[in-house]
């Protein structure tokens, strides 16, 4: 297994869908499908976490190709608020949770009503605690992300 930490998230195993090779500077990991699990660890952070984390905010922003200011512009805020809750100095709040989450999806092209995915997301907050390590598999449909 190769524990996956260049995502920025802590808690992301890849079971197989990597190769291993020796470089001249030393050990080298190749991905097969890199953007397709961003995908699916995007859609399993939108669809399981109670609350995003900092860094699971900050995945999100890296994967919607947006700075920090460009993303406090769309969401109403400062650019300083954003770095706060990504430094994980501040909890992200509920209303960003919830709007980066919208943002996500609509990037990921799924055709959602916003009312329904609101309703959605608030029904997290009451979910039970998550485990604190996942395994990524690929096969060939694509990307699948567990609990392990």
């Amino acid at each position: 297994m190769y524990h996956y930490t260049e995502s920025g998230l802590r808690n992301i195993y890849l079971v197989n869908g990597f190769k291993q090779h020796k470089t001249a500077y030393g050990k080298g990991i190749a991905f097969d499908n890199i953007d397709g699990l961003h995908r699916e660890i995007g859609r399993h952070l939108c669809a399981y976490r109670p609350r995003l984390t900092g860094p699971e905010f900050r995945f999100l922003r890296h994967e919607l190709d947006l700075s920090q200011a460009g993303l406090a512009t769309l969401l109403g805020n400062n650019e300083q608020a954003v770095a706060l809750w990504e430094k994980s100095k501040v909890k992200v709040p509920a209303w960003a949770d919830r709007l980066m989450r919208a943002l996500y999806r609509e990037h990921m092209g799924e055709n959602v009503k916003i009312r329904k995915l609101i309703e959605e997301m608030a029904g997290l907050e009451n979910s039970k605690a998550l485990p604190t390590r996942f395994e990524a598999r690929e096969s060939a449909k694509g990307w699948t992300l567990k609990a392990a």
